[in-house]
């Protein structure tokens, strides 16, 4: 496969994962904003935070108030990974490699883009029902490359950008509540607190599977060991690591075996920490420093990938945020 074609399709899955974890957590943060007092910030500025976009954020709405967020996370063009932007990237993309991805997948992913442009009807519907939709646009893509798309190499670059991607964004949800939502000493197993932690689920797609897998109350360390380390839950971290692990090995094909190189060492070092370390011991280190150190880890998995597989490539993809590509 062309390196050309391989970092088109994985972008393509990395821009619209991402999309569609953005429009949940805003579609969350819109639900939670009803509980909250009035005015709250609360379950607003930690967004940013997550999608880590502060500084600009900061730059282009110095009195930043919900409104602002929305529209930042949204609709913003200056904000590279604003849902617009991330659709708009991840079409232009498939539009370069159309004799590659299916004519569903293109019709949809079109679709989708000129919905997000032009369509005055769509945005003129009430804030919970354009994100509910531009979910289930996402996810309707997603089934729809799993149902027509051959299980070659096409896919598996396709595979690949989409668990990197939500692997890296379920550890920013879960990072800005234990390290930027701490709530104080009187809050903690209150109302407000337990809200919290069901919006943060809900924002990961999580509530439903961890209330079945968990007969316990919901707590801080349940919701972390579930996110982080549960191996059927399709988003959490391990479970992600496993299909990445999965993934590479089938891209590399039948390679003489030997010692292994960069990529192989950190995706299976990094698979081996987060599958065999308990959760009481990430919290004991901090679970900030490690959620820092495994963002650090997938950054620098992107970063091998992209050596080994699409740098030779002698046209650029289309990719007008290279800066802020992993924000």
């Amino acid at each position: 496969m062309l390196s050309r074609v391989a970092d088109s399709l994985y972008w393509i899955n990395r821009y619209v994962e991402r999309a569609e974890n953005l429009s949940r957590f805003v579609e969350v943060s819109e639900a939670m904003a009803l509980d909250c007092p009035p005015g709250s910030a609360e379950p607003w500025l930690p967004l940013i935070d997550a999608s880590g976009d502060r500084e600009l954020f900061d730059q282009l709405y110095p009195n930043g108030n919900p409104d602002d967020v929305v529209q930042f996370l949204v609709r913003e063009t200056r904000n590279p990974s604003s849902i617009v932007n991330c659709v708009g990237v991840a079409r232009e993309n498939a539009r370069q490699i159309r004799e590659v991805i299916t004519t569903e997948m293109w019709e949809q992913l079109n679709d989708l883009h000129w919905t997000l442009q032009d369509d005055d009807s769509f945005w003129n519907q009430p804030p919970q029902e354009q994100l509910r939709d531009i979910r289930r646009a996402c996810q309707l893509f997603y089934g729809i490359t799993d149902a027509t798309l051959s299980r070659d190499l096409s896919w598996q670059f396709s595979r690949l950008g989409r668990l990197l991607e939500r692997a890296d964004k379920t550890t920013r949800i879960l990072d800005v509540k234990y390290f930027l939502l701490l709530p104080s000493t009187d809050e903690v197993g209150g109302v407000l607190d337990e809200l919290q932690w069901i919006s943060l689920l809900r924002s990961a797609g999580a509530y439903q599977m961890f209330r079945q897998s968990r007969q316990q109350a919901i707590e801080p360390k349940a919701v972390a060991a579930f996110l982080l380390l549960d191996p059927i839950f399709p988003r959490s971290v391990r479970y992600c690591l496993e299909r990445i692990n999965e993934t590479l090995r089938i891209i590399r094909g039948s390679a003489v075996p030997g010692t292994p190189d960069a990529l192989e060492c950190l995706a299976g070092l990094t698979l081996a920490r987060w599958s065999y370390t308990p959760i009481d011991a990430l919290i004991a280190g901090g679970l900030h420093e490690s959620i820092d150190a495994l963002q650090s880890d997938l950054n620098q998995l992107h970063r091998l990938i992209e050596t080994r597989y699409f740098v030779a490539s002698t046209a650029e993809p289309f990719d007008p945020f290279p800066a802020c590509a992993l924000a």
